[in-house]
């Protein structure tokens, strides 16, 4: 069976894979948008390893998917008899357990739990009105893991399945306690293969990191071999990428202070997981959960986040193809976190134009795409992404300037900027040196700061050229992104949302861990607003 976490899978057809790449990059038509499926395709082990596909009339409710499990649950989630599923089950918090326990659970652990009048199932239709009561260990005193374990009932009513794909399903459920709604992720475990998710989510605290409540494991309804690792996760209502889709449908772009404020707080998850030397590796749309109400937003789906050591050879083929690296394309397997910042910039470039910026058919394609924006990539450009293949000829393309790329986005901005201008500017307003306009009436983003099209686009397009470099080395440390002049409205006393809201309060609250990754500290005063300063 393929393992994706092996990277000898990957290296064995290396050599030929870039050849045919090569190959079918010469016949693909470079500067138009025709996609040619027969002369692009590249031995991907599709079928093994599949990756999701852009689908703007997609009605899926997904939230969390796209992890490295091959397996789909034997719950149905489309039945919509299994709505109010409750059932018993044992819970594990996620701050007692040490490392020991990250991994699958022994069969002894398992039998211990059924001494215990513990039903250890998978989560599967039950009559209405039930309770899943989940046993939940208690920190102690004791240094031993198993010592720790004393237990309190935890009851869940599972709602409905807001997510499922290959790494199994999400549920929506109810902690009948307390009332919180929290998000269940069941996902099959393979003893053969190593999970990190769970490992991984243990050691993450963030207020831009979803919080992983506590877990637990059950056996398979119709299998009792099979093992699941059920996470509890807080409940996170949208994602970034059913946000934007509502704009696009309306015909509209998604308004300039969230997407400053979303791609602010998805650097700042990034720099976080970076700093634990723990690369995501499938930062997308999807797996941006957003509050859509307080403008927050934050990473989920750690399935194929993996903590990278150096000199330790990673596998190449990871990341939806939208958002993946170059690096990732010219199959290295030496890279660094720098693949989460292509994807941040990727997400950005989104966020401003409603649909992925770079939509390949395949890993051929893909290059051709990103080449089609950024032009050819330089001798000293593919060194950098993988040695093996700076002999390699690629034909000459020159750069599409930014300006055409969101050349719609501009004219937007454009006409709203004097349809609120001409309004607003009847209350009078005074001019800020950095080309901004403070309105004594409020602006289109609701904020009182209105920032002219123009210099607004070319402060975006800096930083989204920043984070689009072929080079992984030139990429902009995510930290001193934070201080780029695109983000200088959140900075703004008074700052609100299109919806009257506030600024999430967390947006500036760093630890000291987080400033330690300045590569020049004397950005943190850029970085923080001038009334929070000292």
């Amino acid at each position: 069976m393929y393992n994706p976490n092996n990277t000898s899978n990957h290296n064995s057809n290396n050599n030929n894979n870039m050849d045919n790449l090569i190959h079918n990059f010469n016949y693909l038509q470079i500067g138009s948008n025709a996609n040619n499926n027969s002369t692009s395709q590249l031995n991907e082990k599709q079928q093994q390893f599949p990756q999701s596909r852009y689908n703007p009339t997609s009605s899926s409710t997904t939230t969390i998917n796209n992890t490295n499990i091959h397996y789909q649950s034997s719950y149905n989630p489309n039945n919509n008899n299994n709505s109010n599923t409750i059932q018993k089950l044992s819970v594990y918090n996620s701050t007692v357990l040490g490392d020991a326990e990250s991994s699958s659970p022994t069969t002894a652990a398992l039998n211990k739990n059924k001494t215990n009048s513990t039903n250890i199932s998978a989560i599967k239709k039950q009559p209405s009105n039930q309770v899943v009561q989940q046993q939940q260990p208690a920190a102690t005193s004791s240094s031993s893991p198993t010592s720790q374990q004393q237990r309190k009932t935890i009851s869940y009513s599972a709602i409905k399945v807001i997510g499922n794909g290959s790494f199994g399903v999400v549920f929506l459920a109810k902690v009948q306690e307390t009332g919180e709604i929290v998000a269940i992720k069941k996902v099959l475990q393979d003893k053969r293969f190593k999970n990190r998710e769970l490992q991984v989510m243990k050691t993450l605290s963030h207020p831009n990191i979803v919080e992983l409540k506590h877990y637990f494991y059950s056996r398979g309804d119709r299998d009792p071999d099979e093992v699941y690792l059920n996470l509890v996760l807080e409940y996170v209502p949208d994602t970034i990428y059913r946000f934007t889709m509502n704009y696009t449908k309306h015909n509209s772009y998604v308004p300039m202070i969230y997407v400053k404020l979303f791609v602010f707080q998805l650097l700042r998850s990034i720099i976080y997981i970076h700093s634990l030397g723990i690369c995501h590796r499938d930062i997308k749309p999807q797996n941006l959960l957003i509050d859509p109400v307080t403008g927050v937003l934050k990473l989920c789906d750690f399935g194929n986040a993996k903590q990278l050591k150096e000199g330790e050879p990673n596998v190449s083929y990871i990341c939806s193809r939208y958002y993946r690296a170059p690096e990732l394309i010219f199959q290295s397997t030496k890279y660094n976190c720098a693949v989460d910042v292509w994807s941040c910039g990727c997400v950005m470039g989104e966020l401003m134009l409603g649909s992925p910026l770079f939509q390949g058919e395949s890993s051929v394609d893909q290059l051709v795409e990103i080449i089609k924006v950024l032009g050819t990539p330089s001798k000293n450009d593919i060194l950098a992404m993988n040695k093996n293949y700076t002999e390699f000829k690629f034909p000459q393309v020159k750069p599409n300037p930014w300006d055409q790329v969101f050349a719609d986005r501009f004219q937007y901005m454009q006409r709203t900027y004097q349809a609120t201008n001409g309004q607003s500017m009847n209350g009078g307003g005074s001019t800020m040196s950095g080309g901004g306009t403070i309105m004594s009436g409020i602006g289109s983003t609701g904020s009182g700061f209105m920032m002219d099209p123009a210099t607004e686009m070319n402060h975006a397009v800096d930083l989204i050229t920043k984070l689009l470099q072929y080079d992984p080395k030139k990429r902009i440390p995510p930290m001193d992104a934070l201080a780029h002049p695109f983000f200088d409205e959140l900075r703004i006393p008074g700052v609100k949302l299109p919806n009257g809201k506030p600024l999430p309060p967390s947006l500036f609250v760093f630890s000291e861990q987080e400033f330690n990754m300045l590569q020049n500290p004397e950005l943190k005063d850029l970085i923080l607003p001038r009334s929070i300063q000292n």
